[in-house]
């Protein structure tokens, strides 16, 4: 007897529980997520025209309400939607430093960095406080910028760290065009900021600059 086949809408769904999520497309995921398309446009059509129109899914995911909102069939409530996902996501990320635990390895210091900073638009500067026994005291967004960069003023960190009784840093920033390549300006900032936590008696670890789908570390280069 032969087997019917699934409509288009639903052969993502059939994909994933057959191959798992990591063999689908981004459309595919996507389409999963949307669950249904809009009058005329079955949802994997969809899918693909708001990859198309958004130039990627991490464009996408970056978006904000009005720019989302914009495109006919989508709404408030898919945006939310999609926000509660990637929140769930970065708390799944975020797990191995929880506030409290000590950091167990850089790569899990990278992986909660690039959650927290890679989807960003704009240039965010944070920093991660930790106590002598580097564990996490807080994670905190210090200053926002344009997609160019963030103004960073080295008083305001050390008064951070001084209220959140810190005895280490590390810092990190995201670069909006996707290059994770420090600047000049990036090396000369860490360098200011080192000598202004030292005076408090206060480490700075690291500085990451956070790129798309890479994480660089200045004291790795040696920049610090």
């Amino acid at each position: 007897m032969p087997t019917t086949p699934w409509p288009e809408d639903e052969r993502p769904r059939e994909r994933l529980l057959a191959h798992g999520a990591t063999a689908l497309s981004d459309a595919e995921l996507l389409a999963i997520f949307l669950r249904t398309g809009t009058a005329g446009m079955p949802v994997m059509t969809l899918a693909r025209h708001l990859i198309h129109r958004f130039g990627s899914l991490r464009a996408l995911m970056a978006a904000s309400h009005r720019q989302f909102c914009a495109v006919r069939g989508l709404g408030t409530a898919k945006y939310a939607q999609l926000q509660a996902a990637m929140e769930m996501a970065r708390r799944v990320m975020d797990e191995p430093l929880r506030h409290g635990d000590p950091l167990q390895s850089p790569a899990d210091t990278r992986r909660f960095l690039a959650s927290r900073l890679g989807t960003y638009p704009h240039e965010v500067f944070a920093g991660l406080f930790l106590d002598n026994r580097h564990r996490v005291i807080q994670y905190r967004e210090l200053f926002r910028g344009t997609i160019d960069g963030a103004a960073v003023y080295p008083r305001e960190v050390v008064r951070q760290a001084l209220e959140d009784n810190a005895a280490a840093v590390i810092f990190a920033h995201n670069h909006p065009s996707g290059v994770a390549e420090p600047s000049q300006a990036d090396i000369a900032l860490t360098r200011r900021l080192k000598e202004a936590l030292d005076l408090v008696d206060i480490r700075v670890l690291d500085h990451m600059v956070i790129g798309h789908g890479e994480v660089i570390s200045l004291a790795e280069r040696g920049l610090m």
